[in-house]
Formats: C-alpha cells, structure tokens, sequence
C-alpha cells in the first residue's frame, strides 16, 4: 500500500519540524526515518556559494 499525499505531507511536516512522528506504521516510520537521513546527510554537506573564477590567461590570444 502506498503513502497518500496527505501522509506524506503530514510526515514531511513532521521530519522537517523536527517533531516525533506519532505512528507505528512501518511504512510511515520508514519514509520518516528516509527524510531525517537525507536532511542529516545535507547538513554535512558544503555549500558551494558564488562563481568559481579561473584566472588562468593564455597569452597565445593576445599575440
């Protein structure tokens, strides 16, 4: 059986609020427990802000 909207919303809210889930079904728990990994593995992650600039010149162009 899958997940309606409505849980899947409801679960969303929850994992991403930082809120216990409330539940005992298996497949709630898992797509929770899904989210809290994901958002754990983004919080590890670097964020890469602005242009990388390369200010390599080749001076073969300009002659």
């Amino acid at each position: 059986m899958t997940l309606s909207s409505y849980r899947i919303h409801r679960i969303y809210l929850a994992a991403t609020m930082n809120y216990g889930l409330g539940s005992d079904d298996p497949e709630e728990l898992e797509y929770y427990n899904k989210l809290r990994k994901e958002m754990e593995d983004m919080k590890k992650d670097s964020v890469k802000k602005g242009i990388p600039l390369s200010f390599e010149i080749d001076e073969s162009k300009d002659k």
